[in-house]
């Protein structure tokens, strides 16, 4: 884009809650930022995953969906007109502290003196199961792996199948649009949170669930992309088949740090480790937060998210001001800078 700035003081690569955040508290230090996504828009997963999924430990948000998360973050950040660089990723990263260049696979280059990533899982995708013809099912929407619109789900035989958070959250937000809903996993046995396992268990009771328990996926049935029903089969051997029109298989995503694991620091499994205190890598200059950042007791939620993005701000202050002392002021104090 044409106004988009060739140099700036923090390049942030990931624009989902975190980077949305971080981008603010650079903006309230009075740090130029600009935020940087391969996606087409800012959101992360809460845009391109689960819009409509109700998230419930945003403080002061008793539940708010992740569209309306991501459209409050924008609200935040909008007074300071912070640029953005959209459907690029960034694939190279040379420099040292104070001074970093960074070029995109569409050929823009930014240099920037301190980076942050909020790449949150990374380059993300999801698990698919092992069952033949899937593809079919794939491109007609019969299988899906994401839900952004719960209205195309109203009326449905749905099968969801994991024992993990999303399964959980999917089956108790689609039960009551659903003609017929069933809860698939291989153990009567699922990772959730209490209040939604207490849920879970009032569903069951009422005739709104239908676990199906221990069974995993066995096989699709239909025809020109059209499903019909979903097999089943417990460590028995025994198959049954669940009709149905849909399934949502959720079995996490395949995560990838792609070209971050090639620029000189640390990884583990697909995340960064960081210093606790302030979230600086390895590679001095560079910090990580959000979900691709690792440290002993770290916790892979938004808020923590939020955190790490404050720590990082206020790290990076004296690498760009080397010579101004940072006063610590609560914004109910200095309130929003002018533009």
């Amino acid at each position: 884009m044409s106004d988009f700035p060739a140099e700036t003081d923090v390049a942030i690569i990931g624009a989902g809650p975190a980077g949305l955040f971080a981008a603010f508290q650079c903006a309230m230090l009075r740090l130029r930022c600009v935020l940087i996504d391969v996606l087409p828009e800012v959101g992360g997963q809460c845009a391109a995953l689960y819009p409509e999924k109700p998230i419930y430990d945003i403080p002061a948000c008793p539940a708010v969906e992740g569209a309306e998360l991501i459209a409050n973050l924008e609200r935040q950040i909008a007074p300071f007109n912070i640029p953005r660089l959209l459907k690029h990723r960034v694939e190279g990263l040379s420099g040292q502290r104070g001074d970093f260049t960074l070029t995109t696979d569409q050929g823009s280059s930014l240099h920037a003196k301190a980076v942050i990533i909020a790449a949150g899982a990374g380059a993300f995708g999801p698990n698919r199961p092992p069952l033949d013809g899937l593809g079919a099912y794939e491109d007609s929407g019969a299988v899906q792996y994401y839900v952004r619109r719960k209205a195309d789900f109203k009326n449905k035989r749905i099968v969801i199948a994991g024992g993990g958070d999303s399964a959980l959250d999917w089956a108790l937000s689609l039960k009551d649009a659903a003609a017929k809903l069933y809860l698939v996993h291989r153990r009567d046995r699922f990772r959730g949170a209490p209040e939604s396992l207490r849920q879970l268990d009032e569903a069951v009771a009422a005739g709104q669930i239908e676990k199906v328990v221990p069974y995993q996926l066995h096989g699709l049935r239909g025809a020109d992309g059209a499903l019909s029903g979903v097999d089943v089969i417990d460590m028995d051997g025994t198959t049954r088949t669940l009709d149905a029109d849909v399934l949502l298989p959720f079995f996490g995503l395949a995560t990838d740090l792609g070209p971050v694991a090639r620029w000189g620091m640390d990884t583990q499994r697909s995340t960064i480790p960081v210093s606790p205190s302030n979230c600086e890598t390895s590679l001095a200059g560079v910090f990580a937060i959000g979900d691709v950042a690792t440290y002993p007791g770290k916790l892979k939620l938004i808020l923590q998210g939020f955190s790490e993005a404050a720590m990082a701000a206020h790290a990076i202050h004296p690498i760009i001001y080397p010579e101004q002392a940072l006063h610590f002021e609560y914004s109910t104090s200095k309130g929003v800078p002018a533009a």
